[in-house]
Protein backbone atom coordinates (compact mmCIF):
# COMPACT_ATOMS: atom_id res chain seq x y z
CA UNK A 1 0.00 0.00 0.00
CA UNK A 2 2.82 2.39 0.88
CA UNK A 3 4.59 1.53 -2.33
CA UNK A 4 1.39 2.16 -4.31
CA UNK A 5 0.89 5.59 -2.70
CA UNK A 6 4.51 6.50 -3.39
CA UNK A 7 4.28 5.44 -7.03
CA UNK A 8 1.01 7.36 -7.42
CA UNK A 9 2.48 10.52 -5.88
CA UNK A 10 5.60 10.27 -8.03
CA UNK A 11 3.47 9.76 -11.14
CA UNK A 12 1.34 12.82 -10.40
CA UNK A 13 4.35 15.01 -9.75
CA UNK A 14 6.27 13.78 -12.77
CA UNK A 15 3.16 14.23 -14.92
CA UNK A 16 2.84 17.82 -13.78
CA UNK A 17 6.52 18.38 -14.50
CA UNK A 18 6.19 16.88 -17.96
CA UNK A 19 3.16 19.08 -18.74
CA UNK A 20 5.10 22.14 -17.63
CA UNK A 21 8.03 21.16 -19.83
CA UNK A 22 5.72 20.60 -22.81
CA UNK A 23 4.05 23.99 -22.26
CA UNK A 24 7.41 25.70 -22.11
CA UNK A 25 8.54 23.88 -25.23
CA UNK A 26 5.43 24.98 -27.11
CA UNK A 27 5.87 28.58 -26.02
CA UNK A 28 9.50 28.76 -27.16
CA UNK A 29 10.14 26.76 -30.26
CA UNK A 30 13.71 28.00 -30.70
CA UNK A 31 16.40 26.08 -28.80
CA UNK A 32 17.71 27.98 -25.77
CA UNK A 33 20.98 29.82 -26.22
CA UNK A 34 23.69 30.64 -23.73
CA UNK A 35 23.44 34.08 -22.16
CA UNK A 36 25.97 35.95 -20.02
CA UNK A 37 25.23 39.08 -18.03
CA UNK A 38 27.17 41.16 -20.58
CA UNK A 39 25.04 39.76 -23.40
CA UNK A 40 21.87 40.49 -21.42
CA UNK A 41 22.92 44.10 -20.85
CA UNK A 42 23.70 44.58 -24.55
CA UNK A 43 20.32 43.13 -25.60
CA UNK A 44 18.49 45.34 -23.10
CA UNK A 45 20.24 48.50 -24.30
CA UNK A 46 19.27 47.55 -27.85
CA UNK A 47 15.67 46.47 -27.25
CA UNK A 48 14.28 48.23 -24.19
CA UNK A 49 11.73 50.93 -25.07
CA UNK A 50 12.90 53.25 -22.28
CA UNK A 51 16.30 53.51 -23.99
CA UNK A 52 14.68 54.54 -27.26
CA UNK A 53 12.41 56.96 -25.43
CA UNK A 54 15.33 58.67 -23.64
CA UNK A 55 17.27 58.93 -26.91
CA UNK A 56 14.29 60.46 -28.72
CA UNK A 57 13.77 62.98 -25.92
CA UNK A 58 17.43 64.00 -26.19
CA UNK A 59 17.01 64.52 -29.94
CA UNK A 60 13.86 66.56 -29.27
CA UNK A 61 15.76 68.82 -26.85
CA UNK A 62 18.32 69.38 -29.58
CA UNK A 63 15.58 70.68 -31.83
CA UNK A 64 14.32 72.97 -29.05
CA UNK A 65 17.77 74.55 -28.94
CA UNK A 66 17.57 75.15 -32.70
CA UNK A 67 14.14 76.71 -32.24
CA UNK A 68 15.43 79.18 -29.65
CA UNK A 69 18.58 79.99 -31.62
CA UNK A 70 16.51 80.78 -34.73
CA UNK A 71 15.63 84.15 -33.14
CA UNK A 72 19.23 85.27 -33.71
CA UNK A 73 19.10 84.49 -37.44
CA UNK A 74 17.43 86.56 -40.19
CA UNK A 75 13.83 85.89 -41.12
CA UNK A 76 12.98 86.13 -44.83
CA UNK A 77 9.36 86.07 -45.96
CA UNK A 78 8.06 86.10 -49.51
CA UNK A 79 4.74 87.83 -50.16
CA UNK A 80 2.25 87.71 -53.04
CA UNK A 81 -0.67 90.09 -52.70
CA UNK A 82 -3.65 90.88 -54.94
CA UNK A 83 -6.26 93.42 -53.84
CA UNK A 84 -9.44 94.67 -55.50
CA UNK A 85 -10.34 97.89 -53.70
CA UNK A 86 -12.37 101.04 -54.00
CA UNK A 87 -9.46 103.19 -55.13
CA UNK A 88 -8.87 106.18 -52.94
CA UNK A 89 -11.05 104.82 -50.18
CA UNK A 90 -9.76 104.92 -46.65
CA UNK A 91 -10.24 102.77 -43.60
CA UNK A 92 -11.30 105.16 -40.89
CA UNK A 93 -11.80 102.89 -37.89
CA UNK A 94 -9.50 100.53 -35.96
CA UNK A 95 -6.09 101.54 -37.37
CA UNK A 96 -3.47 104.23 -36.78
CA UNK A 97 -1.38 103.63 -39.90
CA UNK A 98 -2.04 105.10 -43.34
CA UNK A 99 -5.35 103.51 -44.34
CA UNK A 100 -5.39 104.27 -48.10
CA UNK A 101 -6.76 101.45 -50.29
CA UNK A 102 -5.59 100.75 -53.87
CA UNK A 103 -6.15 97.95 -56.33
CA UNK A 104 -2.89 96.09 -56.98
CA UNK A 105 -1.15 92.77 -57.63
CA UNK A 106 2.38 92.69 -56.22
CA UNK A 107 5.13 90.45 -54.95
CA UNK A 108 7.99 91.14 -52.63
CA UNK A 109 10.33 90.02 -49.87
CA UNK A 110 10.46 91.07 -46.22
CA UNK A 111 13.62 90.58 -44.17
CA UNK A 112 13.83 91.03 -40.40
CA UNK A 113 16.85 90.65 -38.15
CA UNK A 114 17.25 90.94 -34.41
CA UNK A 115 20.18 93.27 -33.70
CA UNK A 116 20.32 92.89 -29.93
CA UNK A 117 18.13 92.26 -26.93
CA UNK A 118 21.05 92.77 -24.57
CA UNK A 119 21.73 89.10 -23.83
CA UNK A 120 18.25 87.66 -23.32
CA UNK A 121 18.29 85.45 -26.43
CA UNK A 122 21.85 84.31 -25.68
CA UNK A 123 20.77 83.17 -22.24
CA UNK A 124 17.74 81.39 -23.69
CA UNK A 125 19.96 79.58 -26.21
CA UNK A 126 22.41 78.62 -23.47
CA UNK A 127 19.53 77.39 -21.30
CA UNK A 128 18.18 75.24 -24.14
CA UNK A 129 21.67 73.83 -24.78
CA UNK A 130 22.05 72.91 -21.11
CA UNK A 131 18.65 71.21 -21.14
CA UNK A 132 19.76 69.23 -24.18
CA UNK A 133 22.93 68.20 -22.35
CA UNK A 134 20.87 67.31 -19.28
CA UNK A 135 18.64 65.07 -21.38
CA UNK A 136 21.71 63.37 -22.82
CA UNK A 137 22.92 62.70 -19.28
CA UNK A 138 19.40 61.48 -18.44
CA UNK A 139 19.72 59.05 -21.35
CA UNK A 140 22.93 57.72 -19.79
CA UNK A 141 21.15 57.49 -16.44
CA UNK A 142 18.37 55.49 -18.08
CA UNK A 143 20.94 53.13 -19.54
CA UNK A 144 22.45 52.71 -16.07
CA UNK A 145 18.99 52.00 -14.61
CA UNK A 146 18.31 49.37 -17.25
CA UNK A 147 21.72 47.74 -16.77
CA UNK A 148 21.17 47.55 -13.02
CA UNK A 149 17.71 46.06 -13.53
CA UNK A 150 19.19 43.52 -15.98
CA UNK A 151 21.97 42.58 -13.57
CA UNK A 152 19.56 42.07 -10.70
CA UNK A 153 17.12 40.07 -12.84
CA UNK A 154 19.97 38.04 -14.35
CA UNK A 155 21.46 37.04 -11.01
CA UNK A 156 18.01 36.26 -9.59
CA UNK A 157 17.33 34.04 -12.60
CA UNK A 158 20.80 32.52 -12.32
CA UNK A 159 20.16 31.74 -8.65
CA UNK A 160 16.77 30.25 -9.53
CA UNK A 161 18.40 28.14 -12.25
CA UNK A 162 21.02 26.93 -9.78
CA UNK A 163 18.35 26.11 -7.18
CA UNK A 164 16.53 24.03 -9.81
CA UNK A 165 19.73 22.08 -10.41
CA UNK A 166 20.13 21.58 -6.66
CA UNK A 167 16.51 20.41 -6.40
CA UNK A 168 16.97 17.92 -9.24
CA UNK A 169 20.10 16.57 -7.63
CA UNK A 170 18.24 16.32 -4.32
CA UNK A 171 15.39 14.42 -5.96
CA UNK A 172 17.84 12.00 -7.57
CA UNK A 173 19.73 11.49 -4.30
CA UNK A 174 16.60 10.94 -2.24
CA UNK A 175 15.23 8.62 -4.92
CA UNK A 176 18.36 6.49 -4.52
CA UNK A 177 17.93 6.57 -0.74
CA UNK A 178 14.28 5.59 -1.08
CA UNK A 179 15.20 2.69 -3.37
CA UNK A 180 17.82 1.55 -0.86
CA UNK A 181 15.37 1.69 2.03
CA UNK A 182 12.77 -0.20 -0.03
CA UNK A 183 15.30 -2.96 -0.70
CA UNK A 184 16.29 -3.15 2.96
CA UNK A 185 12.64 -3.14 4.04
CA UNK A 186 11.80 -5.92 1.57
CA UNK A 187 14.67 -7.91 3.06
CA UNK A 188 13.26 -7.28 6.55
CA UNK A 189 16.40 -5.32 7.47
CA UNK A 190 14.52 -2.04 7.91
CA UNK A 191 11.07 -1.25 9.18
CA UNK A 192 8.13 0.24 7.34
CA UNK A 193 8.73 3.41 9.37
CA UNK A 194 12.04 3.85 7.58
CA UNK A 195 10.27 3.35 4.25
CA UNK A 196 7.66 5.99 5.17
CA UNK A 197 10.34 8.50 6.17
CA UNK A 198 12.20 7.90 2.90
CA UNK A 199 8.99 8.44 0.92
CA UNK A 200 8.27 11.68 2.82
CA UNK A 201 11.76 12.96 2.11
CA UNK A 202 11.40 12.10 -1.57
CA UNK A 203 8.03 13.86 -1.82
CA UNK A 204 9.49 16.93 -0.10
CA UNK A 205 12.31 17.01 -2.63
CA UNK A 206 9.83 16.77 -5.49
CA UNK A 207 7.82 19.66 -4.05
CA UNK A 208 11.05 21.62 -3.73
CA UNK A 209 11.73 20.96 -7.41
CA UNK A 210 8.26 22.16 -8.42
CA UNK A 211 8.64 25.36 -6.38
CA UNK A 212 12.12 25.94 -7.78
CA UNK A 213 10.88 25.50 -11.35
CA UNK A 214 8.03 27.93 -10.74
CA UNK A 215 10.45 30.48 -9.26
CA UNK A 216 12.76 29.98 -12.23
CA UNK A 217 9.92 30.61 -14.71
CA UNK A 218 9.02 33.83 -12.89
CA UNK A 219 12.65 34.98 -12.80
CA UNK A 220 13.10 34.26 -16.51
CA UNK A 221 9.89 36.17 -17.27
CA UNK A 222 11.25 39.19 -15.36
CA UNK A 223 14.57 38.91 -17.18
CA UNK A 224 12.89 38.76 -20.60
CA UNK A 225 10.79 41.82 -19.78
CA UNK A 226 13.70 43.94 -18.57
CA UNK A 227 15.65 42.93 -21.70
CA UNK A 228 12.87 44.49 -23.78
CA UNK A 229 11.06 41.36 -25.00
CA UNK A 230 7.30 41.05 -25.03
CA UNK A 231 7.38 37.27 -24.68
CA UNK A 232 9.46 35.09 -22.41
CA UNK A 233 12.70 34.01 -24.02
CA UNK A 234 14.50 30.71 -23.52
CA UNK A 235 18.07 31.11 -22.29
CA UNK A 236 20.69 29.04 -20.54
CA UNK A 237 22.31 31.50 -18.16
CA UNK A 238 26.08 31.30 -17.90
CA UNK A 239 28.02 32.64 -14.92
CA UNK A 240 31.44 33.65 -16.22
CA UNK A 241 32.41 35.70 -13.19
CA UNK A 242 34.95 33.14 -11.98
CA UNK A 243 36.33 33.81 -8.53
CA UNK A 244 34.38 36.43 -6.64
CA UNK A 245 36.08 39.80 -6.32
CA UNK A 246 36.76 41.26 -2.92
CA UNK A 247 34.41 44.16 -2.10
CA UNK A 248 35.91 47.67 -2.08
CA UNK A 249 37.21 48.85 1.28
CA UNK A 250 37.07 52.67 1.15
CA UNK A 251 33.50 53.91 1.17
CA UNK A 252 34.59 57.56 1.09
CA UNK A 253 36.39 56.99 -2.21
CA UNK A 254 33.24 55.37 -3.59
CA UNK A 255 31.16 58.36 -2.51
CA UNK A 256 33.58 60.78 -4.19
CA UNK A 257 33.45 58.73 -7.37
CA UNK A 258 29.65 58.72 -7.28
CA UNK A 259 29.45 62.50 -6.92
CA UNK A 260 31.73 62.85 -9.93
CA UNK A 261 30.33 60.11 -12.18
CA UNK A 262 26.61 59.59 -11.52
CA UNK A 263 24.79 60.54 -14.77
CA UNK A 264 21.55 61.43 -12.97
CA UNK A 265 23.43 63.92 -10.78
CA UNK A 266 25.12 65.33 -13.87
CA UNK A 267 21.73 65.70 -15.54
CA UNK A 268 20.31 67.52 -12.52
CA UNK A 269 23.34 69.83 -12.34
CA UNK A 270 22.81 70.69 -16.00
CA UNK A 271 19.14 71.35 -15.31
CA UNK A 272 20.12 73.73 -12.51
CA UNK A 273 22.52 75.59 -14.81
CA UNK A 274 19.78 75.75 -17.46
CA UNK A 275 17.37 77.15 -14.86
CA UNK A 276 19.97 79.75 -13.87
CA UNK A 277 20.42 80.91 -17.47
CA UNK A 278 16.66 81.01 -17.97
CA UNK A 279 16.34 83.03 -14.77
CA UNK A 280 18.81 85.58 -16.12
CA UNK A 281 16.89 85.72 -19.41
CA UNK A 282 13.63 86.41 -17.59
CA UNK A 283 15.24 89.27 -15.65
CA UNK A 284 16.34 90.75 -18.99
CA UNK A 285 12.79 91.07 -20.25
CA UNK A 286 12.83 94.72 -19.16
CA UNK A 287 15.71 95.54 -21.51
CA UNK A 288 15.06 97.09 -24.95
CA UNK A 289 14.96 95.03 -28.11
CA UNK A 290 16.58 96.48 -31.26
CA UNK A 291 15.68 94.93 -34.61
CA UNK A 292 16.00 95.81 -38.28
CA UNK A 293 13.36 95.38 -40.98
CA UNK A 294 13.63 95.65 -44.74
CA UNK A 295 11.11 95.12 -47.53
CA UNK A 296 11.31 95.28 -51.32
CA UNK A 297 9.20 94.16 -54.25
CA UNK A 298 7.27 95.15 -57.32
CA UNK A 299 3.68 95.79 -58.37
CA UNK A 300 3.23 95.07 -62.10
CA UNK A 301 -0.54 95.51 -61.74
CA UNK A 302 -1.49 98.61 -59.79
CA UNK A 303 -3.82 101.53 -59.51
CA UNK A 304 -2.94 104.79 -61.28
CA UNK A 305 -2.51 106.30 -57.83
CA UNK A 306 0.60 104.09 -57.33
CA UNK A 307 3.23 105.76 -59.48
CA UNK A 308 6.21 103.40 -59.01
CA UNK A 309 6.31 99.77 -60.16
CA UNK A 310 8.60 98.79 -57.29
CA UNK A 311 8.98 99.58 -53.64
CA UNK A 312 11.69 99.31 -51.03
CA UNK A 313 12.24 100.40 -47.46
CA UNK A 314 14.46 99.65 -44.49
CA UNK A 315 14.35 100.70 -40.88
CA UNK A 316 15.36 100.06 -37.31
CA UNK A 317 12.94 99.59 -34.46
CA UNK A 318 13.67 99.94 -30.75
CA UNK A 319 11.10 98.33 -28.48
CA UNK A 320 11.18 99.42 -24.84
CA UNK A 321 8.82 97.74 -22.34
CA UNK A 322 7.10 100.29 -20.13
CA UNK A 323 4.21 98.62 -18.34
CA UNK A 324 2.50 95.24 -18.75
CA UNK A 325 0.59 94.77 -15.53
CA UNK A 326 3.46 93.14 -13.62
CA UNK A 327 3.88 90.27 -16.12
CA UNK A 328 7.65 90.52 -16.48
CA UNK A 329 8.32 90.88 -12.76
CA UNK A 330 6.13 87.85 -12.04
CA UNK A 331 7.94 85.79 -14.68
CA UNK A 332 11.31 86.80 -13.20
CA UNK A 333 10.25 85.79 -9.69
CA UNK A 334 8.83 82.50 -10.98
CA UNK A 335 12.18 81.75 -12.66
CA UNK A 336 14.00 82.58 -9.40
CA UNK A 337 11.84 80.19 -7.41
CA UNK A 338 12.18 77.39 -9.95
CA UNK A 339 15.96 77.75 -10.09
CA UNK A 340 16.14 77.60 -6.29
CA UNK A 341 13.91 74.51 -6.28
CA UNK A 342 16.22 72.73 -8.75
CA UNK A 343 19.20 73.69 -6.57
CA UNK A 344 17.50 72.02 -3.60
CA UNK A 345 16.84 68.95 -5.76
CA UNK A 346 20.57 68.75 -6.48
CA UNK A 347 21.34 68.91 -2.75
CA UNK A 348 18.72 66.28 -1.98
CA UNK A 349 20.06 63.93 -4.66
CA UNK A 350 23.61 64.30 -3.37
CA UNK A 351 22.43 63.31 0.12
CA UNK A 352 20.59 60.29 -1.28
CA UNK A 353 23.60 59.23 -3.34
CA UNK A 354 25.87 59.37 -0.28
CA UNK A 355 23.37 57.25 1.66
CA UNK A 356 22.82 54.73 -1.16
CA UNK A 357 26.56 54.28 -1.71
CA UNK A 358 27.10 53.53 1.97
CA UNK A 359 24.14 51.15 2.13
CA UNK A 360 25.34 49.28 -0.98
CA UNK A 361 28.85 49.11 0.44
CA UNK A 362 27.60 47.69 3.75
CA UNK A 363 25.44 45.17 1.90
CA UNK A 364 28.42 44.01 -0.14
CA UNK A 365 30.54 43.54 2.99
CA UNK A 366 27.82 41.46 4.65
CA UNK A 367 27.07 39.46 1.49
CA UNK A 368 30.76 38.66 0.97
CA UNK A 369 31.01 37.29 4.50
CA UNK A 370 27.87 35.23 3.93
CA UNK A 371 29.48 33.57 0.92
CA UNK A 372 32.38 32.21 2.99
CA UNK A 373 30.15 31.23 5.92
CA UNK A 374 27.65 29.38 3.71
CA UNK A 375 30.53 27.66 1.89
CA UNK A 376 31.88 26.32 5.20
CA UNK A 377 28.36 25.33 6.23
CA UNK A 378 27.89 23.44 2.95
CA UNK A 379 31.16 21.58 3.39
CA UNK A 380 30.17 20.56 6.91
CA UNK A 381 26.68 19.55 5.75
CA UNK A 382 28.14 17.38 2.98
CA UNK A 383 30.45 15.70 5.44
CA UNK A 384 27.61 15.17 7.92
CA UNK A 385 25.41 13.67 5.19
CA UNK A 386 28.16 11.23 4.14
CA UNK A 387 28.61 10.16 7.76
CA UNK A 388 24.86 9.85 8.36
CA UNK A 389 24.42 7.78 5.22
CA UNK A 390 27.29 5.47 6.19
CA UNK A 391 25.99 5.09 9.74
CA UNK A 392 22.51 4.33 8.46
CA UNK A 393 23.76 1.64 6.09
CA UNK A 394 25.70 0.06 8.97
CA UNK A 395 22.63 0.16 11.19
CA UNK A 396 24.21 2.59 13.65
CA UNK A 397 21.62 5.37 13.27
CA UNK A 398 17.96 5.86 12.48
CA UNK A 399 16.24 7.21 9.40
CA UNK A 400 15.50 10.39 11.36
CA UNK A 401 19.20 11.24 11.59
CA UNK A 402 19.63 10.61 7.87
CA UNK A 403 16.57 12.75 7.05
CA UNK A 404 17.90 15.63 9.13
CA UNK A 405 21.29 15.38 7.43
CA UNK A 406 19.66 15.41 3.98
CA UNK A 407 17.54 18.43 4.87
CA UNK A 408 20.54 20.31 6.31
CA UNK A 409 22.64 19.56 3.20
CA UNK A 410 19.91 20.76 0.82
CA UNK A 411 19.33 23.91 2.83
CA UNK A 412 23.08 24.63 3.00
CA UNK A 413 23.56 24.15 -0.74
CA UNK A 414 20.65 26.46 -1.58
CA UNK A 415 21.91 29.00 0.96
CA UNK A 416 25.40 28.96 -0.55
CA UNK A 417 23.99 29.37 -4.07
CA UNK A 418 21.80 32.30 -3.08
CA UNK A 419 24.64 33.92 -1.11
CA UNK A 420 26.95 33.84 -4.14
CA UNK A 421 24.47 35.53 -6.45
CA UNK A 422 23.23 37.94 -3.79
CA UNK A 423 26.83 39.12 -3.45
CA UNK A 424 27.10 39.63 -7.21
CA UNK A 425 23.92 41.71 -7.06
CA UNK A 426 25.49 43.92 -4.40
CA UNK A 427 28.55 44.44 -6.61
CA UNK A 428 26.25 45.45 -9.48
CA UNK A 429 24.52 47.88 -7.11
CA UNK A 430 27.88 49.43 -6.15
CA UNK A 431 28.78 49.87 -9.81
CA UNK A 432 25.45 51.58 -10.37
CA UNK A 433 25.62 53.79 -7.29
CA UNK A 434 29.13 54.98 -8.17
CA UNK A 435 28.28 55.63 -11.83
CA UNK A 436 30.73 53.08 -13.23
Amino acid sequence: MHRFRRILAVSVVMGTMAASVRAQGAATAAPPSNLTVTDAEAMALKNHPQISMARLLALAEGQVRREVKSVELPTVTGNLTAVQAHDGGRMTAGLLNSPALYTRAAGGVTVSQLITDFGRTQNLVASAGLRERAQQSAEMATEADIKLAVDEAFYRALAAQAVVNVARKTVAFRQDTSNLVDSLADAKLKSTLDRSFAEVNLNQAQLLLLDAQNAQDGAFADLSTVMGYERQQAFILVDNAGDLAVPPENVDALTTMAMRSRPDLTALNDQFEAAERYRKAEHELWRPTISALGATGGAPVRSDSISSSWYGAAGVNVSVPVFNGGLYSARAKEADYRASAVQEQVRDLRNKIARDVRVSWLSSQSAYQRVSVTARLLAQANQALDLAQTRYKLGLSSIVELSQAELAQTSAEIGNTNARYDYQQTLAAIRYQTGQ
